[in-house]
């Protein structure tokens, strides 16, 4: 899909852009043009690219790969911008990169990108109802795409760190082999995360602190507050990442006092119960040659005399057991 809006210097909002006119509107400098490729297309998306705004073969190949991690490059009338939104699904704790390619000029603004991403969306529609953000320039409106975008990686971090709550509190109550598996999913997206913000920071850092031809220098305050956000967002997402690390330090733990506490019940009634075999196997043996009747070994006070000794046997070893601390 292909949507381009123009803002003139007499104040009125056009939609409705053909490539021609797109041609025209970069030749006013006065006004704002701005152009929005979403899974359009190559074969519809170079040629723009190319012939109408101008734009070096590089970095157009960059742009329609859709495979780089988040940076700046300065080419002179225009920057090129690679941002990345974030989107959690919840159920498998899982986190999916949507990657925003941007173009920045004096009087121009293109982003590509294949799926939809709702930062995007939403900064559009905020342009159709309040033209603010047109009448400032493209800096200005790139400041608003990219706050859009930072502002949605919190609600990725506040659910992060809930799960990981939920988690903690299953560790200490019941927990199942899935548990494992979901903390994993859960380190997995930190991860990641943290590989998206950090050079992410950087372009901004860029932004906030160096001179660039297509920005003004007035605007500069704005990318440093966007900055400060992503630097937060990054020290939250560090935080995360070692609780996470303490949650599986937990469960390794939790997991081995409890196989502790199987281990010692079943060694305790193994110990327990290994005299009895050992006095059962021993007389049920037939090689001695009694001296008396054999008939007296079958009688009443034989059998309760056994029977006494498997009984008070296991009783004084645990009781013995006890005594030396062993249980």
């Amino acid at each position: 899909m292909l949507r381009a809006l123009y803002f003139s210097q007499d104040g009125k909002l056009r939609t409705d852009l053909s490539q021609i006119d797109m041609a025209f509107a970069l030749q006013d400098q006065t006004g704002l043009l701005w152009v929005d490729f979403e899974a359009t297309p190559n074969a519809e998306t170079e040629p723009l690219l190319t012939k109408t705004f101008g734009f070096h073969p590089l970095a157009i190949d960059d742009a329609l790969s859709e495979s780089h991690s988040p940076k700046l490059d300065d080419w002179g009338r225009y920057l090129y911008i690679v941002l990345h939104s974030v989107v959690f699904d919840q159920q498998n704790q899982d986190i999916d990169t949507l990657e925003l390619d941007i173009f920045v000029g004096k009087n121009y603004i293109v982003t590509h990108h294949d799926l939809p991403i709702e930062a995007v969306n939403h900064v559009w529609a905020i342009t159709q109802r309040d033209d603010r953000f047109l009448k400032n320039g493209a800096d200005h409106l790139l400041y608003r795409l990219m706050d859009e975008i930072v502002a949605s990686f919190m609600p990725v971090v506040e659910q992060l760190d809930l799960s990981l709550d939920q988690f903690e509190d299953e560790i200490f109550g019941k927990y199942t082999p899935g548990t494992l598996e979901r903390l994993f999913a859960i380190k997995r997206a930190v991860v990641l995360l943290r590989r998206i913000l950090a050079p992410q920071r950087e372009a901004l850092n860029k932004l906030a602190r160096d001179e660039f031809e297509v920005i003004d220098e007035r605007d500069r305050i704005y990318f440093r507050d966007v900055y400060d956000h992503l630097v937060r967002m990054y020290d939250i997402t560090e935080s995360v990442r070692e609780l996470v690390s303490g949650a599986l330090d937990s469960y390794l733990s939790v997991v081995n006092n409890r196989l502790n506490d199987v281990m010692k019940t079943l060694t305790i009634i193994t110990t327990l119960f290994m005299p009895i075999s050992f006095i059962a196997s021993f007389f049920g043996m037939n090689f001695f040659q009694p001296t008396i009747p054999l008939g007296i070994w079958t009688r009443w006070p034989a059998f309760l005399i056994t029977l006494m000794i498997f009984i008070l046997t296991p009783i004084g070893m645990f009781l013995w057991m006890r005594r030396r601390r062993w249980m």
